[in-house]
């Protein structure tokens, strides 16, 4: 009896003594995968913003870049058109590409990327910032505005809403808006995002009033902004500057029926507001950048920098 007692007393005790040992070894595998776990995630974060800052550095360098060409450009001193060396587009090519020529640059690097971008002038657009005058709306660009909004196929109210909730914001007050600083913020007057998008083709907002310039501009902005002139003397003046560019706003009125219909108030030959896009793919991600850019001289100052678009790109 004492025998079988203690064979029962120590099977028991084996018994305990495995289900500790499993318990130890489950507890002791949790923890292990929870540690490679976090030591992946680490990995994976630490990778990711390797990569941001990568990114955020080549996107300065397009950006330096842009503002370069702007700025040997800006010492002709001539008008701004599209024959010029800034209105060339960037076509997407591998990063490597433009580093060949720096003997200390690996070209066998792992770093897969790749630059793309182009300087679009934003004096090609209607200025929103005319549509106020002090703090009174002035009628006359709001029938300019009106004449796009037709042409984007919008409400029939969307210009006048538009310079309404631009007259509060910017007056101020305790119920106003904030004042936007782009075209899609014009949403916060309650305006179609899907309108705007179409509009944001022949319209910009700038931070202070600025005529739309000739050479760049198309037909409908161009008839917009020149009460009087139809669509055929807008396309006229389009196919001209194609030829060369308009030096001055005078050369350009030789094309239409009364010089009276090219205001030099509403219309120019020159910009110094530009936008400059970027884009970069690097590995599995597309980042794309805006910025709006003045030239004060030979200055080139960017005014707003705002990131477009950053996603995962399909493999």
């Amino acid at each position: 009896m004492r025998r079988h007692r203690a064979s029962s007393s120590a099977r028991r005790s084996r018994g305990a003594a495995l289900l500790i040992a499993m318990v130890l070894l489950t507890l002791v595998a949790t923890l292990a995968a929870g540690m490679v776990w976090q030591q992946y995630r680490a990995v994976q974060v630490e990778a990711a913003e390797r990569s941001r800052t990568q990114a955020t550095w080549i996107l300065n360098g397009a950006l330096d870049w842009a503002r370069l060409i702007l700025r040997e450009d800006a010492r002709t001193k001539g008008p701004t058109a599209l024959t010029e060396p800034w209105a060339t587009p960037l076509a997407e090519a591998r990063l490597s590409t433009f580093l060949a020529a720096d003997r200390d640059h690996n070209t066998d690097s792992d770093l897969d990327a790749f630059l793309s971008g182009s300087i679009v002038d934003l004096q090609s657009r209607y200025n929103l910032r005319n549509l106020v005058e002090g703090n009174q709306i002035a009628q006359q660009e709001v029938a300019a505005l009106q004449r796009l909004c037709e042409a984007a196929n919008a409400p029939t109210d969307t210009a006048a809403r538009i310079a309404e909730g631009l007259r509060a914001a910017w007056a101020g007050g305790a119920d106003a808006l904030l004042p936007p600083r782009t075209v899609a913020q014009l949403q916060w007057f309650g305006i179609d995002p899907a309108v705007l998008e179409r509009l944001e083709a022949y319209v910009v907002l700038l931070p202070v009033r600025t005529t739309v310039n000739l050479n760049t501009a198309d037909v409908e902005v161009i008839a917009a902004v020149s009460p009087g002139l139809d669509a055929g003397a807008a396309q006229a003046i389009v196919q001209a500057r194609q030829r060369a560019a308009f030096t001055t706003v005078d050369a350009a009125r030789r094309l239409v029926s009364s010089p009276t219909l090219l205001d030099p108030k509403n219309v120019g030959v020159a910009s110094n507001y530009l936008e400059v896009r970027g884009k970069l793919r690097l590995d599995e991600r597309a980042l794309e950048e805006r910025s709006i850019v003045e030239r004060r001289g030979l200055e080139v100052v960017p005014i707003l920098r705002e990131r477009v678009a950053s996603v995962v790109v399909d493999r």
